[in-house]
């Protein structure tokens, strides 16, 4: 059984930091493209950052040079350090992993609540 349980969310005031931690099991990890997405209220849901098994990044324009996204293989777990917050990255933060060799899968974390106060 495929679990993603994400954890560090919560309500923080502008300009400061929270880091998220997204724990892996039942899958091969060092298998699978690692992401977190993100969903404000009345929004479709947006990538925030990804990181491939090899490392690789990739950032929406609007977190960049404020989130790090990085992965622990021997620990299963990937995070997202989010520095300089600000009202609009209010959201439910979701843990993404992708496997785009086959057998492709997609796997989801339930989401967790960051609330950025100005």
């Amino acid at each position: 059984q495929v679990q993603l349980v994400e954890s560090g969310g919560g309500l923080v005031q502008a300009g400061g930091s929270l880091r998220l931690s997204c724990a892996a099991s039942g899958i091969i990890f060092n298998s699978y493209t690692m992401g977190w997405y993100r969903q404000a209220l009345g929004k479709q849901r947006e990538l925030v950052a990804t990181i491939a098994s090899g490392g690789r990044t990739n950032y929406a324009d609007s977190v960049k040079g404020r989130f790090t996204i990085s992965r622990d293989n021997a620990e299963n777990t990937v995070y997202l350090q989010m520095n300089s917050l600000k009202p609009e990255d209010t959201a439910v933060y979701y843990c993404n992993a992708q496997r785009h060799s086959p057998p492709r899968s997609d796997y989801w974390g339930q989401g967790i609540q960051v609330t950025v106060s100005s």
